[in-house]
């Protein structure tokens, strides 16, 4: 587990690897167990390396036998050890025994196809010079391979500036390198204040993106500009409708087929030569992962976060599994006082701003103070198996949505505004914004994942749309963002009714909010954590399964039950759905409160000039009368922190901050090649 930068289509070495240094010192955290760097004629990669596998071998870059091709990663494969018996088999020498090295000679082996080769988490940048000469022109020509893993586990943004294109693992590490101007993007706000996160591919600074999930891109070291383009490998729905491998249509058929499935997945996601934990709450995938790990390993260490507040806290049952299946647990205590101790190193963990992930800070946080290096972690379960309520939701929002199409705009919004009197509530005020505008979103889904309805983003965006409105000439583009949730709803329409859930789910909430928190919060801490669930032969598996074959009513995730239904304990599978959550709505009404009403009083200057203050106060007094969530006060707060901290900060220390880059000439001297 790794960070990696780079920028590529610089002429000047010196400054290229300048500005990937300064990009490697930002990500540190990532990687605090050594770094490599390698300087080409027109390309800089560097990495920070966090050791799992292979200590004392598996430096990075990692180069091919003629020292022409070479790798910077991040992630883990799972099948590193069958590819490199079928590499080798084939011609390829062996260096290390790391799984890095297997993406070299797979590269070599088969190209671009070899992502289909690859099983695990990763987001990787290969060099590739075999075309090219010692310098000059024919240098400049050498490749740059990226590409990101299936379901998006592993981060991979990029920018193009001044004719260079620089990559990272983080956004932050973007404007260290200080070729990315500190700019807030006005439209991702938009999207952060919907959804309580950023949607892909675009981020919270201007001209940053992230490659998309099941993507990759091929760049020219001496002219990267003209070649930005990602290129789609694998998404769901493809894989979903695939009639190439049999599938099993009874319940109890898929349910034998699972249990092996799961057994190898898990088995595979434990290999690793360092300390490996699980994060352990109270539901059924966690506990699932709990129970296959526990069969290979005896000294399974299990991590729960608890509270005092015990109507929130997972404590007991988790403490039960943990005895169940004899492990050496442990529980990690957050109250208010504790948060509020930590809270700037909490939010300072983040890479973008995101309504989640405290509880996942603390408990990566317990974790790597307790000596370990992995964990195991449920997330996916939901998504695949069907856990959330959208699951129920969707369809009611479709229904309400298109019925709302029928109907008089005038007589929607007095209907959806009367209805939000009436009933207050969460359920009521999406309801009362699908009915409103529902052709605010391609799909309803969207709407049963709200924070802030769009009507109230209106009103906190208010300086910006106003703004917008008067300098907009002809049609508008939609942001990146909007583009992608219409590709998503394309590829979802190609699906069932659970399917489709299943797709948005996992291109939507889990890829913009559940992995990236888990990333970044993680890392934070010197932790990996892998998902056993998001193993992209598990994902395809049941996609492509049947809704009958999956679901049994009134059993949540029933196949999955079914598939360990003698290991999984009585008191986990009969328990009633809850969603892990902080004691949000108590904790804010204390000194915790306090600190948010300061900060939202003082908004940056860089947030201020597209927000409505009066807004976003009333937001925070809304709370405290008991008109709206905690989330929605929360959000506020977390994104004006994370601009004061990495905008503001970077405006203020660094007035020119964006460092002027030359790019590479179309002909002339080269420079020479190190790492």
């Amino acid at each position: 587990m790794c960070g990696i930068c780079g920028i590529i289509g610089i002429e000047n070495s010196e400054q290229a690897e300048a500005i990937t240094r300064r990009m490697m010192e930002a990500i540190r955290h990532r990687g605090p167990d050594e770094d490599g760097l390698l300087v080409a004629p027109s390309a800089a990669l560097g990495m920070r390396r966090l050791s799992i596998i292979d200590l004392p071998g598996g430096h990075q870059p990692v180069f091919n036998e003629a020292g022409n091709v070479a790798v910077v990663f991040n992630g883990e494969i799972y099948n590193f050890r069958q590819l490199r018996g079928a590499l080798e088999a084939g011609g390829h020498a062996f260096r290390t025994h790391s799984d890095t090295e297997v993406i070299v000679h797979a590269y070599e082996e088969w190209g671009e196809d070899c992502l289909r080769e690859l099983r695990g988490m990763f987001a990787f940048a290969i060099w590739d010079a075999r075309e090219s000469g010692a310098s000059g022109e024919a240098a400049r020509q050498a490749r740059i391979f990226l590409a990101r893993d299936r379901l998006g586990i592993k981060p991979l943004y990029y920018s193009l500036a001044s004719g260079a294109f620089v990559f990272a693992s983080e956004v932050r590490a973007l404007i260290a390198g200080g070729c990315v101007a500190p700019r807030v993007a006005p439209d991702s706000l938009e999207a952060y204040l919907l959804f309580g996160s950023l949607a892909e591919p675009s981020t919270i600074v201007e001209n940053v993106f992230s490659l998309p999930p099941g993507h990759c891109m091929t760049l020219r070291a001496g002219a990267p500009g003209a070649t930005v383009q990602p290129k789609r490998y694998w998404d769901f729905s493809t894989a979903a409708l695939q009639t190439d491998s049999p599938r099993p249509k009874k319940f109890k058929d898929a349910a034998v087929q699972l249990r092996a499935l799961l057994e190898e997945t898990v088995r595979d996601h434990m290999i690793a030569d360092v300390p490996l934990g699980v994060f352990l709450s109270s539901g059924i995938d966690s506990t699932a992962l709990v129970a296959l790990a526990s069969r290979d390993q005896s000294d399974l260490r299990t991590f729960t976060v608890v509270f005092p507040e015990q109507n929130f806290s997972e404590g007991k049952i988790s403490r039960e599994t943990a005895k169940h299946f004899k492990t050496d647990h442990q529980e990690v205590l957050l109250g208010p006082d504790q948060v509020l101790e930590q809270l700037d190193d909490a939010v300072n963990a983040l890479d973008q701003p995101t309504v989640d992930g405290l509880n996942t800070y603390f408990v990566s946080r317990a974790a790597h103070l307790a000596g370990l290096k992995v964990a195991l972690s449920g997330l996916g379960g939901d998504e695949i198996f069907g856990g959330y309520s959208t699951f129920t939701t969707t369809p009611r929002a479709a229904f309400v949505a298109g019925l709302g199409r029928w109907v008089p705009g005038p007589l929607r919004r007095l209907t959806a505004a009367a209805a939000v009197k009436i009933a207050a509530g969460d359920a009521v005020r999406k309801a009362a914004a699908a009915w409103r505008s529902p052709k605010d979103f391609p799909h309803a889904y969207y709407f049963t994942r709200l924070l802030f309805t769009p009507s109230r983003v209106d009103r906190l965006l208010a300086p910006y749309f106003d703004s917008l409105e008067e300098r907009q000439n002809g049609p508008q583009v939609a942001p990146a963002w909007r583009r992608r949730m219409h590709e998503t709803t394309r590829q979802a329409k190609r699906l069932d009714s659970f399917n489709s859930v299943s797709c948005f789910e996992l291109q939507s909430y889990m890829v913009n909010t559940l992995l990236r928190d888990t990333d970044t919060v993680s890392m934070a801490n010197a932790l990996e954590v892998r998902v056993p669930f998001l193993d992209h032969r598990l994902v395809e598996f049941v996609g492509r399964l049947p809704k009958k074959a999956k679901c049994r009513d009134g059993v949540p995730k029933a196949l999955l039950v079914e598939a360990l239904a003698d290991l999984l304990p009585d008191s986990v599978v009969g328990q009633v759905k809850r969603t892990f959550t902080l004691p949000w709505n108590l904790w804010l009404r204390g000194p915790l409160g306090v600190r948010l009403s300061q900060e939202l009083s003082n908004l940056a200057p860089e947030l201020r000039q597209y927000m409505n203050v009066r807004a976003v106060r009333g937001t925070w007094q809304n709370f405290i009368i008991g008109q709206t969530n905690w989330s929605r006060p929360w959000s506020l707060y977390v994104l004006n922190s994370w601009i004061s901290r990495h905008v503001t900060a970077s405006l203020t220390n660094a007035p020119s901050n964006t460092v002027a880059v030359r790019p590479a000439a179309v002909a002339g001297g080269g420079s020479s090649s190190r790492s």
